[in-house]
This record gives C-alpha cells, structure tokens and sequence, in this order.
C-alpha cells in the first residue's frame, strides 16, 4: 500500500473546515504552494482596540494563520517555537490587509519563516518572523 502525500491546497483546506478563528478572521486565501501562502483579510470594526486601530493581536492572528498554512502545506505537521513581530506601521477600520509568506531555512526538525503583512497601499503593517517545530505526524491523520 503506497503513502501518497497530499497537496499544499488539500492540506489548507482541511486546516480551514476546522479553524473557526481564521474564518471568524475573514480570510481569503489568494495562494498557497509548498511552503508559502499568501492570505487577504478587511479590518473590521470589531477588531480595533481602543485607539480605533487594529489591534495587534488580529494582525499577528493574521500572520500566524499565513505561517501555519505554509509550514504545513507539504502535510507534516509543525509547530510554532519561537514568534515575533513588529509593527511599523498601524491599519485602520477597513483597510486591507495581505500577509505573505517567505521560506527562510527548512531542516529535517525546524523551518524558519518570514511573514510580511501589508495595506492596499503597500506598505508593512507588520514584520512577522516565526520558527516552527517539523514533527513527524501528518497534518491529516486518520
């Protein structure tokens, strides 16, 4: 009996039927490939914190969303270890917000990923950096 590996849209789309944040998020997904993925979301009003910005958490949610989908598009599962981001910029009630994926370093246990969030205007609203733990369980396990 031979093992077949799914594909990276396989993966992302039975990750999605049971990520509830991402889809409460109201991510679009624009591309995914192995190892990358590109995401779209709208700032909502519900997502400001009392500054009436954005608050950081809904665009390190965003950002973590583009990580996991990447790092486990090729259905092994991983991990996060280690995050961080930083905001250089602030996003508003309804801008559009795109985070893309960069693969930085993938070994046999660890990958590292960059993930750079922007507006419609391009320009960074985050600079997101994550390493992730490759174990050896599948994504989709029976």
């Amino acid at each position: 009996m031979s093992e077949t590996t799914p594909t990276p849209r396989a993966v992302l789309d039975h990750m999605m039927r049971h990520d509830h944040f991402s889809r409460w998020m109201g991510i679009e997904v624009l591309d995914i490939a192995a190892d990358y993925c590109k995401l779209r979301m709208q700032v909502r009003r519900e997502m400001l914190n009392g500054f009436g910005i954005v608050h950081g958490g809904i665009t390190f949610a965003l950002a973590d969303s583009a990580l996991a989908f990447a790092c486990n598009s090729d259905g092994r599962l991983s991990l996060a270890l280690d995050l961080s981001i930083s905001y250089p910029r602030a996003a508003r009630e309804g801008e559009v917000l795109t985070a893309e994926t960069s693969l930085r370093n993938k070994a046999r246990k660890t990958a590292l990923y960059d993930v750079l969030v922007h507006n419609q205007a391009g320009e960074a609203v985050a600079l997101f950096r994550g390493t992730v733990y490759r174990t050896s369980r599948k994504v989709m396990e029976g």
